[in-house]
């Protein structure tokens, strides 16, 4: 017993302390496809399907460097706050299809080739609907 609370204690800190942080793929079968050339602006804002879609993408990709519910513990940006508009669409579209390198340091993984286009406007589709507070 006491070698498995170990077990379960050494991955919930590596869950919660950054560790891995290779991105998760996620189902998006249940999304009208959007093709191969990457829109500008979000298709899904306000689909429910969408929205529950990218909560777990969220969960899954985001929420150990962004917070539970994008409520950032200064790690990285809260996206709470982005634009609601074709500005903030487009900054967070570069930054989850790039990633994020600053000196050399990689502070976010790039997830294009891992997510596809309707995971990534589901995520933002899901962002967008929290509460700003």
């Amino acid at each position: 017993m006491k070698k498995i609370t170990l077990a379960l204690l050494a991955t919930t800190m590596l869950a919660f302390g950054h560790g891995s942080v290779t991105p998760q793929a996620i189902d998006t079968h249940e999304l009208k496809p959007l093709g191969a050339d990457w829109l500008e602006e979000n298709p899904y804002k306000g689909d429910a399907t969408a929205i529950k879609i990218g909560k777990y993408a969220y969960s899954e990709n985001c929420a150990r460097c962004h917070g539970l519910d994008a409520i950032s513990g200064g790690i990285a940006p809260d996206l709470r706050f982005l634009d609601d508009g074709i500005d903030g669409d487009e900054w967070f579209m570069e930054r989850v299809r790039g990633g994020a390198v600053r000196n050399g340091n990689v502070y976010m993984p790039p997830f294009e080739g891992v997510l596809n286009q309707e995971a990534m406007w589901a995520l933002r589709a899901y962002v967008m609907s929290l509460p700003k507070e």
